[in-house]
């Protein structure tokens, strides 16, 4: 198999398009991290001491090195008037500006939407918050205050016992969001000339996420239950299967996947039985036909398993860690997993976006930045002479 093709920088569809992020966490930084890896230049801007997620241990240590490829850093002090001017200089010349601080939190600087749209007024600004517009407004949040109050906590966990979903699922999708309004923003201005202030909500995402349950109990006025105890999948055969080695997940959600899973799979007569025939049917007899299949699956080892229900065209997945990841041979040749080192010579497999352009990726163009590892650059751009940024350097208004 070919290596996997990748876009060049003169490829890359948001090429030329320059992007201020003043973020820290999640939700802020993969916003600036797709755009990046899109091809804008984005510069993060951080406090002198580093943005707090590089610090982070236990479940958080992967969140700066997963979500801050392909920037430039720029650390500098923004309560500092030097420091603001430096930020604003930025911010005027930017097609887009991220942040995630509280409501309000950069009028301070002058760094508010107001403040800059009045000066450069085809600025997109991307506000990525807790809340959208209502009375939860000016609250912070996180991925697990939302989840908890938004009910997708309830329904992923047993009854009453809930638990997070624990991948950091509203920050990722949320920042998501925030591009997807950044990109129509820019779409439009090409036209009006004129840029817009676009807000991404935490728990306004958490609703999208779980808008299916609460649509179930508008349409038949039972409260959905928890997902974490004993699972009531809409279809006959949705389950996870035992095998000699391992574990395997099994769909056939469709009559047509199940008369070819039944042939391949199980004794003639169950393919005949028409108490199976309709998804309904198979649905009712949950109860007998899941442990007859477990009894014929369970002495399957799982590769040969997995080769017969690909062949068949039937859903299925192995049981694994995400650990177990950096071993796929799909996401390896593929191209979905990228080397990247870190500033402290540590070394990750990155996902990369899980999109293509013509069949090709946006990848690495450059590792995640030390702390004001472009500061210098940066402020050579704006015109400071090499004793302006030694002066600052000094005076501890900016780190490089």
């Amino acid at each position: 198999m070919s290596p996997p093709s990748f876009l060049g920088a003169d490829e890359l569809p948001l090429r030329g398009i320059k992007v201020l992020e003043l973020s820290h966490m999640i939700m802020g930084p993969i916003t600036g991290m797709v755009l990046a890896d899109l091809g804008a230049e984005v510069i993060k801007v951080e406090p002198l001491e580093g943005d707090n997620t590089r610090r982070l241990k236990g479940s958080g240590i992967g969140y700066f090195p997963v979500f801050n490829r392909n920037k430039q850093s720029l650390a500098v002090d923004l309560k500092s008037a030097d420091g603001q001017a430096v930020v604003r200089q930025l911010a005027l010349q930017a097609d887009m500006l991220l942040e995630n601080f509280r409501d309000g939190g950069l009028a301070q600087y002058g760094l508010d939407y107001a403040a800059l749209a009045a000066e450069n007024p085809g600025l997109i600004y991307v506000s990525l918050k807790g809340f959208l517009s209502g009375p939860y407004k000016q609250r912070t949040a996180l991925d697990e205050v939302v989840q908890m109050m938004g009910g997708l906590a309830y329904i992923n966990g047993a009854p009453g016992q809930p638990r997070r979903v624990a991948p950091s699922a509203n920050d990722i999708l949320g920042g998501t969001f925030g591009v997807v309004g950044a990109l129509a923003a820019l779409h439009d201005r090409a036209r009006s000339g004129r840029g817009r202030h676009i807000r991404s909500g935490l728990f306004e995402n958490n609703l999208l996420l779980v808008a299916q349950f609460v649509a179930q109990y508008q349409l038949t006025g039972q409260a959905p239950q928890p997902q974490g105890g004993e699972r009531k999948p809409p279809w006959g055969v949705y389950d996870i299967f035992d095998t000699t080695d391992g574990r395997v997940f099994v769909a056939a959600v469709s009559d047509a996947q199940w008369r070819a899973f039944a042939r391949r799979f199980m004794p003639p007569q169950w393919g005949e039985d028409q108490r199976l025939a309709t998804a309904v049917g198979r649905e009712a007899a949950r109860a007998w036909l899941v442990p007859g299949i477990a009894e014929v699956l369970k002495d399957w080892n799982t590769a040969d398993l997995c080769r017969a229900l690909e062949e068949a065209q039937i859903s299925f997945g192995p049981v694994r860690a995400p650990h177990d990841m950096v071993d796929d041979v799909h996401l390896r040749q593929g191209g979905a997993l990228l080397p990247t080192d870190l500033p402290d010579g540590g070394h990750i497999d990155a996902a990369a976006l899980p999109i293509e352009f013509d069949g090709m990726k946006a990848g690495k163009r450059h590792d995640p930045p030390g702390i004001g590892a472009h500061t210098r650059a940066v402020l050579r751009t704006l015109g400071y002479n090499e004793n302006q940024i030694e002066a600052m350097l000094a005076a501890g208004t900016v780190r490089g």
